[in-house]
């Protein structure tokens, strides 16, 4: 489980990343379903990776809602981590996406937050 983990964390960090350099360039050449996938990964990938670290099976078709309420129960401190901006957070992820670049911008901070998030808590 750790490995697995471990290779989550690091794929999401990597994620995150690709979506950031995708935000960065001109706002008319931005493929704003990229930002989105990448974002709802990044963070489908940091609930599974703190989860499977925690000795957790996150199960496969849990949406981002389910795995946070998962790590809620080990971790009360995830009251503090907001996936409001995620419209798809309640649903399976490859069935929604977003288009406008003002809403996956919004989705990669509230990704990036919970990357911030879980360096503070010396998860990665």
């Amino acid at each position: 489980m750790k490995d697995r983990a471990e290779a989550l964390l690091k794929e999401a960090v990597k994620k995150l990343g690709e979506a950031n350099e995708e935000l960065c360039r001109p706002h008319e050449d931005v493929v704003s379903v990229l930002v989105c996938k990448k974002a709802q990964r990044a963070t489908e990938n940091f609930l599974r990776g703190f989860l499977l670290k925690n000795k957790v099976e996150p199960g496969i078709e849990k949406s981002l809602d389910e795995l946070l309420e998962q790590c809620l129960c080990i971790n009360p401190n995830f009251k503090n981590v907001d996936l409001s901006q995620f419209d798809c957070r309640s649903v399976k992820l490859d069935s929604r996406q977003c288009n406008e670049v003002s809403k996956v911008s919004s989705c990669f901070i509230n990704a990036s937050n919970l990357e911030t998030f879980l360096r503070d808590e010396k998860v990665i």
